[in-house]
């Protein structure tokens, strides 16, 4: 890791940058995932993997509109056979950490593809129990559920061989800070909050119909801000370990926002539709010009530092 102010440690992974890929942009093979850290991420994250390749919902499937972003993907993504041949092609080629991503469609499942993407050899696996438009048996994200999110992340944990886990916990539930104190006490080593929230739905005017084929999809981009914000500061106040906080990242004053409410990196995904991978030097440049300017040597003192 380059010794520079903005460098931080998150459960044991040495980031240059505190800004990471979040899941689910550019993830799904071993050039954009190294296209992305050569842009200045300090970690990327693999694209969502479950046990079998999944067409997802038809498209369309993703709509930008005036203040982010509506998506229904559905969680395609080629299968963890797949997802580990482009994770280790990738860490041939790239020394930035990769966090690899699963989900499974029950609780046991998870632990099944948690024993095929440990192979890889990730640096930290991240547990999605958050898509908020693919629903549990329950007819709710797992993460809204915190008996099943405890079962998941002790699961998921023992099956791990040591690589530290984080768990992606959704805002669509009663207490976010209650779910991810349940998931460190069953082993997370960070929390990252928030998947998108909704799910939401855009109508067309013209033909009367919702746009999407699913007709709803998650909300992402600078509206979600707020949210993410407030949740992230929920979680700090209740956790000891480490929070990837993300949703709405777009700006570096954003990503100032989240590590001052109390993360320790930040998530950048769906601003990249617009700005691109070269988002990630802009929102670094920015964060050390406000250290500069406050006379600040490192970034570890803005962590929580909204909370006095």
């Amino acid at each position: 890791m380059k010794n520079n102010a903005i460098s931080v440690e998150m459960a044991g992974l040495m980031l240059d940058s505190p800004l990471l890929l979040s899941s689910g942009v550019l993830g799904l093979s071993a050039s954009s995932l190294k296209s992305v850290a050569d842009a200045g991420a300090g970690a990327v994250t693999s694209k969502s993997c479950g046990l079998n390749e999944r067409a997802g919902h038809k498209c369309p499937a993703v709509l930008p509109f005036e203040h982010g972003v509506l998506n229904a993907i559905g969680l395609a993504n080629p299968g963890v056979d797949e997802m580990v041949k482009e994770i280790q092609e990738y860490k041939r080629r790239s020394k930035t950490p990769l966090i690899a991503s699963i989900f499974g469609s029950d609780v046991d499942e998870f632990g099944v593809v948690t024993e095929k993407i440990v192979s890889a050899r990730p640096d930290m696996i991240e547990v999605n129990v958050s898509c908020p438009n693919v629903a549990s048996e329950f007819g709710v994200p797992f993460g809204a559920d915190i008996d099943i999110c405890s079962r998941i992340t002790r699961l998921v944990k023992d099956k791990s061989k040591g690589i530290p886990i984080t768990v992606k916990l959704t805002a669509n539930c009663p207490s976010i800070a209650r779910i991810a104190k349940a998931c460190e006490d069953n082993g997370a080593d960070a929390i990252t909050a928030i998947n998108s929230i909704g799910p939401g739905m855009i109508i067309d005017v013209n033909v009367r119909k919702p746009v999407l084929s699913n007709k709803v999809g998650g909300v992402s981009g600078a509206c979600v801000l707020p949210v993410s914000v407030r949740c992230v500061w929920d979680i700090y106040r209740t956790v000891k370990i480490p929070i990837i906080g993300g949703g709405g990242v777009t700006k570096p004053a954003d990503a100032l926002q989240m590590i001052m409410a109390g993360a320790t990196a930040v998530g950048v995904g769906s601003g990249l539709y617009k700005n691109g991978p070269e988002l990630f030097e802009e929102i670094n440049q920015g964060i050390k010009t406000y250290l500069h300017e406050n006379k600040m040597t490192r970034i570890d003192s803005l962590i929580g530092a909204a909370h006095g």
